[in-house]
């Protein structure tokens, strides 16, 4: 297993959930969210601020493990991201049903948004993030290979 902090990213339409790894990959905490409009410069920040070694971007593919137009949509702002980070690279992972299982996880645990739907969808977006980065994590520990689809920038390095 590589040492290193990464970033998860869950991007969505109006907001972006993030989370991060300790340096081990032992541990994946939620970050915060933040609005889609101002997404790769909160990322810059928060790559630059933990020195990350990668971050990890959720591909919303459907069920049946097709593209539509969310994972489009999703891929296009991976690589405006990869260019905006580089050196640090992005990768792509399946993030089917991370949502819908960081919802799951934060009912079991009580937690609950104390300021209504926002506040509730804010707290869930930066869970499935954690969601996406565990999943990943767990792909990388069982393989020894990292996990997803590397999004190449056109840089020769």
């Amino acid at each position: 297993m590589r040492v290193g902090v990464r970033l998860g990213v869950d991007f969505g339409r109006a907001r972006v959930g993030m989370a991060a790894s300790d340096a081990a990959a032992a541990v994946v905490l939620p970050v915060r969210s933040v609005a889609t409009e101002s997404a790769i410069a909160d990322i810059q920040r928060e790559v630059a601020e933990r020195e990350c070694l990668e971050v990890v971007v959720g591909l919303p593919l459907t069920l049946t493990g097709e593209e539509g137009p969310a994972a489009v949509q999703a891929r296009a702002i991976a690589s405006d991201l990869a260019v905006a980070i580089r050196p640090v690279p992005v990768r792509l992972v399946d993030e089917r049903m991370t949502t819908a299982a960081a919802a799951r996880s934060l009912r079991a645990a009580g937690v609950r948004g104390t300021t209504g739907r926002t506040k509730s969808r804010q707290v869930i977006d930066a869970a499935a993030a954690a969601e996406i980065l565990n999943s990943a994590l767990d792909l990388e520990r069982s393989t020894g290979v990292p996990a997803g689809e590397l999004i190449e920038t056109g840089d020769a390095t």
